[in-house]
């Protein structure tokens, strides 16, 4: 099986080594970054191409697209008709443009399509799922749902204007990056009715996309989340809190832990997710070449993706438009 990745930035470069550790199949790269490939090739001792169609004529099995995402339709359309597995990288797209016409390819030509994210292979979300799934707290009232770290500091080896998340010609944005985290509350709590958004740049960052959202949801169980989500705090943040009948449950990822609270006994019970970084992103690599030999199916399909898509989308629409959505 040959593996192709398009895109090798930071996050196409951490799949080719983590690709590396897992399999001894052939990998090339495609990035147009003449510089960015160079030191790929050297790194690696990769096949490496400049222009996608030429990489895709080298007949990969698989192809991880790790471009921006406005980019990820129409490679993805392209690997589609090569015949190629795909593994997007999250989100699906910036809009709605061609989904419909991708998912569709995928099925007639049954190829798989996985979204990564990644965050759905932390073992704090993983042991929230069993939590709720087991009804430690009871029924779900709401959630309250953080993410916001400082753009530069992302990744510091690059100019933060340069990156996508920075660019709205490039599908950036926090509401879009930070996607993650209306997934994983999605894959916790079910599907979402309705969303209300409001979204700013109130940095002095070099952006022309929105630093800040606060983003409110309420699902067909009847329970409501708020969703902050920002790239200008200057700590790192990323934490849950579930609210339920019998208690609630907390996770914070950059604590490590996950903490439980029992309402007939008034006590919290910490539970360590201690995990290095990395081990997420091999865990879903792992799983997508699972699902290649036949021995899984997507944690998070096109489907799946897509519908983490409609609320992002939602979530702008709401935020331009100063109305609720529905979905």
């Amino acid at each position: 099986m040959k593996f192709l990745v398009i895109g090798c930035g930071s996050i196409g470069e951490r799949h080719i080594r983590n690709l590396r550790l897992l399999t001894d199949q052939p990998i090339i790269a495609c990035d147009t970054n003449s510089e960015r490939l160079r030191l790929i090739k050297e790194k690696y001792h990769l096949e490496t191409y400049l222009d996608v169609d030429e990489a895709l004529n080298q007949k990969p099995d698989a192809v991880l697209i790790c471009t921006p995402p406005t980019l990820h339709i129409s490679q993805g359309l392209k690997a589609v008709e090569h015949d190629a597995h795909l593994f997007m990288e999250k989100p699906l797209s910036h809009s709605l443009e061609h989904v419909d016409l991708l998912l569709k390819q995928a099925k007639k030509k049954k190829v798989i399509i996985f979204v990564g994210y990644n965050l759905r292979f932390h073992p704090g979300i993983i042991f929230l799922k069993k939590l709720l799934d087991e009804g430690t707290i009871g029924k779900v009232f709401s959630a309250r749902v953080e993410f916001g770290q400082y753009l530069p500091d992302w990744r510091p080896q690059q100019n933060y204007r340069q990156t996508y998340t920075a660019r709205k010609e490039l599908g950036g944005g926090i509401i879009l990056d930070a996607s993650h985290e209306i997934d994983y509350i999605r894959f916790l709590l079910g599907e979402v009715t309705t969303v209300s958004c409001i979204s700013a740049t109130l940095s002095d960052l070099e952006v022309n996309v929105e630093d800040t959202a606060e983003i409110l949801i309420t699902f067909k169980n009847n329970g409501i989340a708020e969703i902050h989500l920002d790239f200008v705090q200057r700590e790192y943040s990323r934490n849950c809190k579930i609210i339920g009948e019998k208690g609630t449950i907390v996770w914070d990822y950059p604590g490590n832990y996950v903490k439980t609270y029992n309402s007939e006994t008034k006590q919290w019970t910490t539970h360590p997710t201690i995990i290095e970084p990395n081990e997420m992103y091999l865990a879903e690599m792992k799983h997508f070449l699972a699902c290649l030999q036949g021995n899984a199916t997507p944690l998070v399909n096109g489907d799946d993706a897509k519908k983490t898509l409609e609320i992002v989308l939602a979530a702008k629409q709401s935020s331009n438009t100063g109305k609720m959505i529905q979905l």
